[in-house]
């Protein structure tokens, strides 16, 4: 006889049983779903490019990564550009990425290196605004001696995880450039190019990623060497490029670059060239600020006095407000406080751009950063529109231009999970100069920006001069523009100039 709670149970036994076959055979139906053959788009395009007439072929499209076991695990989208013409094999080609991490391609895309870009006010006097935005031919694109491939990492534009792939397997330093490596290995295979010379360009984080996916192609059983790396606005050190209290190195390399920004804005240096004020505002950082900054407190007041008048000469900054920081100015309150009576605060990627802000008490920006959001919305709308209508791209899911969840979930471990670390600040430039003394070939040109707020100049000259880098090897350039120098279109062209006499060498 069954009791009443036996009853219960046998039920709630029947119902258990009954979720498992049903949470088993969704299992079994999600690990059997057929992954889709990769998105590909071909299109025939021509152009003229410094001068010829060339045919190419754009390939729009998504690259299958796999794990160890062979898994499909992500869809990796990239956009080539290719000359056609028969002896292709030892042509030059050069993979394209941006940086982030968390940025899409788009703005080396449609920035600079693609066959079409989208204008922006030179002079950054104005925002973008809203649609329609312009966009040209670009007869400077460098069809003429490479093949372009640019490259959307996992998580970005139309790349995403597929079959069992996890985000933390793309997400973190080691990881993406193992992601990269892989790619770039699978397309050179599978457009016959081991014989051709390779490039990398990247910007921002992408220098960090050009510096880590160079050694990652070192390796794998398939050993790659590379030509020459672009790094434009680089990112190898981060101490440098990160402006927070105690950080001793950041007050001494942001210094030259809030020089040349008050110059800019009539606040300092007036009567002299730019390039002549930013080697005065180099000397002192070296020769005085420096030792000053380590001397901390034991300097006198008198000196402190000293040193204030010093740093208001340089930045356009009160001396009051100054002796107030310590003689220690955080970029984030610089922009705020140098047109702070005008009520503009100051771009961080651009200290050219000016934003309007309704708290004109705070001590930072508040609205974000107006050489970002005066340009993001031209850059996207003309990616979008480009991918349609010229390279008819159909997919249905939105090009992530920025993906501001990976930033968060980023893993920056340069060592692998169980191996004793302590946080630090990012570093790959040791790396890169041990690459680079393992590959004679392997060139490196660094391009900076004189008004870039978020990597400074002098950071490059600091980084490249004490990690064991062969600088006979190493070409540094300038410009008149900042984080994304190829805005200002004077920059643009010398930026093209010099990548081509670059690639020459």
């Amino acid at each position: 006889m069954t009791t009443f709670k036996g009853e219960i149970m046998r039920n709630t036994w029947i119902t258990l049983l009954a979720l498992l076959v049903t949470a088993t055979s969704i299992l079994a139906q999600e690990e059997k779903k057929p992954i889709k053959d990769p998105l590909v788009f071909e299109t025939l395009h021509d152009g003229v490019f410094h001068g010829k007439s060339i045919k190419y072929k754009a390939i729009a499209g998504e690259t299958h990564l796999k794990n160890g076991d062979g898994e499909t695990v992500a869809a990796l989208w990239s956009t080539a550009y290719l000359k056609e013409e028969p002896n292709s094999a030892k042509r030059p080609v050069m993979f394209i990425f941006n940086g982030g991490p968390g940025s899409a391609s788009v703005w080396l895309h449609m920035g600079v290196f693609g066959p079409k870009i989208v204008k922006v006010d030179s002079e950054a006097n104005e925002d973008d605004g809203a649609a329609p935005f312009d966009m040209v031919d670009n007869e400077l694109a460098l069809l003429d001696i490479t093949d372009l491939v640019f490259v959307d990492p996992i998580g970005t534009g139309f790349s995403t995880i597929v079959g069992k792939g996890k985000n933390e397997d793309f997400w973190g330093l080691n990881e993406d450039a193992k992601s990269i490596a892989q790619f770039i290995r699978l397309w050179i295979t599978q457009n016959q190019r081991w014989q051709s010379p390779k490039y990398i360009a990247g910007e921002s984080f992408g220098t960090t990623r050009a510096a880590a996916v160079t050694a990652a192609l070192e390796g794998g059983g398939q050993t790659m060497a590379l030509n020459g790396l672009i790094l434009i606005s680089q990112a190898l050190d981060y101490q440098g490029s990160t402006s927070v209290h105690d950080n001793i190195a950041s007050y001494f390399t942001y210094f030259p670059t809030m020089a040349a920004t008050a110059w800019y804005h009539g606040k300092a240096g007036q009567g002299k060239s730019l390039e002549d004020f930013v080697q005065e505002a180099r000397v002192f950082a070296y020769q005085s600020y420096l030792p000053a900054l380590y001397m901390g407190n034991q300097l006198s007041t008198t000196d402190k006095n000293t040193l204030a008048d010093k740093i208001a000469y340089f930045t356009g900054l009160d001396k009051t407000y100054i002796l107030k920081s310590d003689n220690r100015i955080l970029t984030s309150r610089f922009k705020k406080e140098l047109l702070r009576d005008a009520g503009k605060t100051i771009g961080t990627l651009d200290s050219r751009y000016l934003g309007e802000e309704g708290d004109q008490t705070a001590d930072r920006p508040t609205l974000g950063d107006p050489s970002s959001y005066g340009i993001d919305a031209a850059y996207t709308a003309a990616l979008n529109d480009y991918f349609t209508r010229n390279l008819k791209v159909k997919v249905d899911r939105p090009y992530l231009t920025s993906n501001r969840a990976i930033g968060a979930k980023w893993n920056w471990r340069p060592l692998p999970e169980g191996a004793y670390w302590e946080p630090s600040y990012v570093n790959v430039a040791r790396t890169l100069g041990e690459s680079m003394r393992r590959n004679k070939d392997l060139k490196v040109m660094v391009a900076n920006g004189y008004y870039d707020l978020i990597t400074p100049f002098l950071d490059a000259e600091y980084t490249f001069a004490r990690h064991d880098i062969p600088m006979e090897r190493v070409k540094m350039t300038y410009y008149e523009g900042g984080h994304m120098m190829y805005n200002h279109r004077p920059d643009f062209e010398k930026l093209v100039k010099d990548i081509r006499n670059f690639m020459d060498k």
